[in-house]
């Protein structure tokens, strides 16, 4: 069966994390991703946080998968000439570099044009235009900078980050849907196109629930935030759902860092919620009786039913509520996760075979097309198919690959 991607070939010459990702999903749906690595050191995450010495590190081999390796040195003139037959025979190019770094290469958006007019260069950068563009940018920074952080944690606490990587791969899945979309116009206009993202950008677009807020707030207070007092800014609201129902974080039994429910509470489902955890002395009280009402009783009514929960484990009342129709799902750590086998059987939590590390777990692509079959495969050693690319797709010799090899160009 065919791939949705087959047939295009991607220049990846991104490192860390958030230009892999975009290319690794886009190996994963069936394009020909080229990894151009440095001669003798690669992207550097195959050394950070290593737990196997002289191995490739889970950083590096959970963000590649599926792709070759080429090293090549662009410093030196016949590494450019190779770059730039590559480029010619390809279709992407993906970059990450901090800004300004491949233009100083002589690797700029009119030259690609004028060389190879039908590439789509993509980019994703900390910062658009302005103030902040030639700013460095990092997970973190990102998310300080794009609301997120304001926004999370509990209201006497400090600003806190997401262990969701919001900033690296929530860009990276903003960059896939822009080249895709530049692909689908190359197929009207016959050219390819720049495509940037950034990450403060992308960090924004994902709270941007939290903009609305702000709005919202000007005229009076958020009645669904748990807060007491509001400034001129959207405040933290703790585990508040900050939607249009109330939700909150409860714990369960036995009580350990993560034996906790995340539980909303939707108008329907009030009065059999009441009948489950046996408080049916609540029905009909005034305080309890509407959805407005018990907006200034939320933690009174997350209290009663944490009461019911703390009885039972998280797994217990995850069943117990859905079979009255309450939406609720339990905290999950990475413990959890590993072990679930529903994630498993979805192919959201896959084991890889690699030739150095041996077997290790990695996720699998939430992407699913009914034509598109994705199978998970590994990460490439430093440099593994340079002579493959070189002869495959640019048609040298052996001879001139092992030249090349010599002068340490490869």
């Amino acid at each position: 069966m065919s791939k949705a991607l087959e047939g295009v070939r991607v220049v990846d010459m991104t490192h860390v994390q958030a230009g892999p990702v975009c290319t690794q999903m886009m190996a994963w749906l069936g394009a020909e991703v080229i990894k151009i690595e440095l001669p003798g050191r690669g992207d550097i995450t195959r050394s950070q946080l290593r737990d196997i010495p002289d191995v490739d590190s889970l950083y590096f081999t959970m963000l590649n998968s599926n792709k070759r390796s080429l090293t090549l040195d662009i410093k030196q003139p016949r590494g450019q000439e190779i770059l730039w037959e590559l480029l010619r025979r390809s279709d992407v190019l993906v970059e990450n570099f901090g800004p300004g770094a491949l233009d100083r290469q002589g690797i700029t958006w009119e030259r690609l044009q004028e060389r190879a007019p039908r590439v789509v260069y993509a980019s994703i950068k900390g910062f658009g235009p302005g103030d902040y563009e030639h700013a460095k940018a990092y997970e973190t920074i990102a998310q300080a900078m794009g609301g997120s952080m304001s926004t999370t944690g509990f209201e006497d606490g400090p600003p806190t980050s997401t262990g969701a990587q919001i900033g690296d791969s929530g860009s990276a899945i903003h960059l896939l849907a822009a080249i895709l979309a530049a692909l689908l116009q190359r197929q009207q206009t016959g050219c390819g196109q720049r495509v940037q993202v950034a990450m403060q950008h992308s960090v924004l677009n994902l709270a941007r629930v939290k903009i609305r807020d702000h709005q919202r707030l000007e005229r009076g207070p958020l009645a669904e935030y748990p807060n007491r007092e509001f400034g001129d800014a959207v405040p933290r609201s703790g585990n508040a759902s900050g939607g249009g129902q109330p939700g909150w974080a409860l714990r369960c039994h036995p009580g350990g860092p993560n034996d906790f429910i995340y539980v909303i509470i939707q108008p329907h489902v009030w009065e059999p919620l009441l009948r489950q955890i046996e408080r049916t002395d609540l029905l009909g009280v005034a305080a309890y009786q509407t959805p407005e009402a018990r907006l200034s009783h939320l933690d009174e009514v997350f209290g009663v039913i944490e009461e019911w929960t703390m009885r039972h484990t998280k797994w217990q009342v995850f069943e117990s509520f859905n079979a009255i129709d309450v939406p609720c799902g339990p905290v999950l750590d990475t413990k959890d996760l590993v072990a679930d086998s529903s994630l498993r059987q979805s192919g959201m939590i896959v084991e890889v075979e690699h030739p150095e590390r041996g077997r290790y777990l990695t996720v699998g692509c939430p992407l699913r097309l009914s034509d598109s079959p994705v199978e998970i495969g590994r990460s490439p050693l430093l440099g593994e198919h340079s002579a493959q690319v070189l002869e495959e797709v640019l048609g040298l010799s052996g001879s001139e690959v092992e030249l090349m090899r010599t002068q340490g160009v490869i």
